[in-house]
């Protein structure tokens, strides 16, 4: 059997990879594990094995809760992705990449790709991505973006909710963070979405035919899903383009709030205008602030 393609799909929170994972995960000839963000890099990285094992910990016990009390839409799939968390905290913890491989690749039959979609390794070093791109002969990267203002006001509204402990106060949170990020607090949020350095990274480590970039905005179309197929080496098959994936609580952006994150945003608009020529109608308007 031919090797598989090794695929890494990397992008800032709130950019469609939850999508992308649905529909490759799905796909007859891609062979993805249950867990959609392994972590296994980024936590090795930036030194946070511990806390990554402890958040897959919280997950394993809500899993068994659940399904103790019979309270799942779909027990087999949430029975596998137990059984995988079970397995694959026993590689995180011993930072096995051989082990890490192995997990990716086990249970593999005839499809063409196995992979890991994990967005936060956009944060990895040049050096980690090219050695990434070295793992096999058949590595590729997928990179998704999204307009800079859309996808700081969902991060932000995303980060308003995990901190929210009634859900009343969403809101106010949001506004509080949407202040607190432009003025140069809350760096995570900053850091997942610059596109500049990512791409910079990525252009640096890895070689042009091995990387497929994409705009969010561009991703729910038959054209596109058909060349990213074909960047994979898999069959075009239809996506579900009505299908929502992980919609953020409902909070509307004040005109004001698109203004100044509009400028603030500026270098990130400039940068990708002129990487990639023309920017889609979305991120043209979010440009000019309107």
């Amino acid at each position: 059997m031919d090797e598989p393609v090794l695929l890494f799909g990397l992008g800032a929170p709130k950019s469609g990879t939850s999508w992308l994972y649905g529909y490759l995960a799905a796909h007859p000839d891609c062979h993805l594990r249950s867990i959609k963000e392994l972590h296994f890099f980024d936590s090795i990285d930036l030194d946070n094995v511990d806390w990554q094992l402890k958040d897959f910990g919280r997950m394993i016990e809500t899993l068994e809760r659940r399904l103790e009390e019979g309270v799942v839409d779909d027990e087999l799939a949430k029975a596998l992705q137990l059984a995988d968390l079970r397995i694959y905290v026993k590689v995180l913890k011993k930072a096995d990449l051989d082990g890490y491989l192995g997990f990716l690749s086990d249970g593999v039959e005839k499809e063409r790709v196995v992979g890991d979609l994990t967005p936060s390794y956009c944060l990895l070093s040049a050096d980690r991505l090219a050695q990434m791109a070295r793992l096999s002969g058949k590595v590729r990267f997928v990179y998704l973006m999204r307009d800079p203002v859309d996808r700081l006001w969902s991060h932000v509204r995303m980060i308003a909710a995990r901190r929210s402990k009634t859900g009343a106060d969403i809101a106010e949170r949001a506004t509080w963070i949407f202040d607190r990020t432009l003025a140069g607090g809350e760096d995570h949020i900053l850091a997942r979405g610059d596109y500049r350095v990512a791409l910079e990274k990525l252009q640096a480590a890895v070689a042009p035919d091995q990387v497929f970039v994409c705009a969010y905005e561009d991703l729910f179309t038959s054209g596109t899903v058909d060349r990213l197929c074909d960047f994979l080496g898999i069959e075009p098959l239809p996506g579900d383009f009505d299908r929502p994936v992980n919609a953020g609580v409902p909070v509307k952006m004040s005109r004001d709030q698109r203004r100044r994150a509009s400028d603030f945003l500026r270098p990130q608009y400039d940068f990708v205008a002129a990487r990639m020529g023309q920017l889609p109608a979305a991120w043209e308007a979010n440009r000019a602030g309107m």
